[in-house]
């Protein structure tokens, strides 16, 4: 961990409002036709409830210690509107937020929560439509003893998620997109799932059907 004076950063890069919402239309599986695996969250990090609405948004990163949660909590009061906090928690038995934390935070403008960890009083979240991903939920709260770091480099999901990076989350899955790369994998995500919206199903099985043949006999397979 960082020394206390350098643990919480506020003044981070991040997308264009236009960026941010050209993700907001756009499911994970159209952009994981575009981006790397290294970018692609594993499957570990499920919604917390069903039908969960699309977040999409910079990450406001935080890195809890184990059995703690004192710098999410800190988090939610710092995290602009629109962002998405994402959590590398120290363990996954204590819970780093609940009911009241994922309220606030829903009440400040908060996109949602994307945790390497748990959560507990999932039910209040659901209720009111607070959208929560992570590894699983714990009744147990954490303690608020520290230390930890905001917007620092993080590891969430297995993926390496730096602070002002697009997160994008539905019920498909999460995917983080570089800052950097964000213009660029947007605009080829966008005309991959535009391109695919025009082709009916009997068009895409003509297509599929040829590869598929070809690649086998390609390789020696009788087709």
């Amino acid at each position: 961990m960082t020394e206390p004076a350098q643990a919480i950063r506020l003044d981070i890069p991040r997308p264009a409002p236009e960026i941010v919402k050209g993700y907001q239309g756009l499911a994970t599986t159209a952009i994981s036709d575009i981006i790397d695996l290294s970018c692609v969250m594993r499957y570990a990090i499920q919604p917390l409830w069903p039908d969960i609405p699309r977040i999409a948004g910079p990450a406001f990163t935080v890195r809890t210690p184990r059995h703690d949660n004192l710098m999410l909590h800190a988090a939610i009061y710092r995290a602009e509107p629109g962002d998405v906090i994402v959590v590398e928690a120290g363990d996954d038995a204590m819970a780093v937020a609940g009911g009241n934390v994922c309220a606030i935070a829903q009440k400040r403008g908060v996109a949602g929560f994307v945790v390497d960890g748990v959560i507990r009083d999932i039910g209040e979240s659901r209720a009111s439509g607070f959208p929560l991903f992570a590894r699983g939920r714990s009744p147990i709260p954490a303690a608020k003893e520290g230390p930890g770091e905001i917007n620092h480099t993080i590891r969430c999901g297995g993926v390496v998620v730096n602070p002002g990076d697009v997160v994008v989350a539905d019920d498909e899955g999460i995917v983080v997109i570089p800052l950097a790369k964000a213009a660029e994998v947007l605009k080829k995500a966008q005309a991959k799932a535009d391109a695919d919206a025009k082709l009916s199903l009997e068009a895409w099985e003509k297509s599929h059907r040829s590869r598929v043949d070809a690649s086998l006999k390609a390789k020696g397979y009788t087709v």
